[in-house]
């Protein structure tokens, strides 16, 4: 719809779009979505993410929904535990006003 505001993500679709997301960024080809346990930890035992690939997820997670966490260690630890978290942080980055979508180059 031209020049109408985007319609809102569902908590669904935004944690489906986080471990696609998750998925293509990290290259886990023989990973499906429904692998991925949304309460999982995302580092260690869970998923088995390394500091780098937490970095790399963030700035994907920037360049497909247009949002950053600040640069707070103990905060971005938490929205990075796992995928239901870092739902949570995106749900309620769309409740204070962000239009969740792509950004321009």
């Amino acid at each position: 719809m031209p020049g109408g505001a985007a319609p809102e993500m569902t908590r669904d679709e935004i944690e489906r779009e986080l471990k696609v997301l998750i998925i293509s960024a990290l290259q886990l080809d023989e990973t499906t979505p429904d692998d991925i346990d949304s309460a999982a930890p995302l580092a260690s035992a869970g998923i088995g993410l390394d500091s780098i690939d937490v970095l790399e997820l963030a700035m994907a997670v920037h360049r497909r929904f247009g949002v950053t966490s600040q640069a707070d260690d103990e905060t971005n630890q938490r929205i990075y535990a796992s995928v239901d978290s870092l739902t949570n942080f995106l749900v309620e980055q769309q409740r204070a006003g962000v239009v969740l979508g792509p950004r321009p180059a």
